[in-house]
């Protein structure tokens, strides 16, 4: 009997899994139809535009960040070009002030070259005044000293000049 209860209760049960009963499928199938219309209904009508409106977000916001990132390049290359050219004038700005302050020593330094020159040429020609007054008075120095001499070889000598004489003779020899 036991295998009978057994037997009984394992034939009122049916089937192991009720998805395979083939007595279930129409009803299977309509509630799987449902479903997946039920799915593709949510998919397409909420899901599926929210993932569109998030994609194309994002990809107008990369497009706003590349177009951006391009016109701060292009700012940049600007920049860096003014900069090149600030330095460039910069250099020459310096250099035309070297040059000016350059030309400005010059003519002063030729300023002060002239003036030493002229105070050379003023001490040379005071100089030259000067040795030709010691000159003249050497000259008459020893002139006199020459006339004195020449009188006091004569009066040694036993003769007698006169001064008149003696200076000519004193002034012939120095001559030449």
């Amino acid at each position: 009997m036991a295998t009978e209860t057994h037997d009984a209760g394992h034939a009122a049960a049916g089937p192991a899994m009720p998805q395979l009963d083939f007595a279930t499928f129409p009803n299977q199938i309509f509630w799987l139809v449902v479903t997946l219309v039920v799915i593709y209904l949510v998919l397409s009508r909420v899901a599926l535009p929210r993932i569109d409106a998030i994609l194309s977000d994002r990809q107008g916001t990369i497009t706003n960040d590349i177009a951006a990132a391009e016109d701060l390049r292009t700012r940049a290359k600007e920049a860096e070009a003014a900069y090149e050219k600030a330095l460039a004038d910069a250099k020459a700005e310096a250099q035309r002030i070297a040059a000016e302050a350059k030309a400005e020593i010059q003519k002063d330094l030729d300023a002060a070259m002239a003036k030493a020159d002229e105070e050379i040429a003023e001490r040379a020609s005071e100089s030259e005044q000067a040795i030709a007054e010691i000159r003249a008075g050497a000259r008459d120095a020893i002139e006199a000293v020459a006339r004195d001499t020449a009188g006091d070889i004569v009066a040694a000598m036993g003769a007698s000049a006169d001064a008149d004489t003696v200076t000519a003779a004193v002034a012939e020899r120095v001559k030449g």
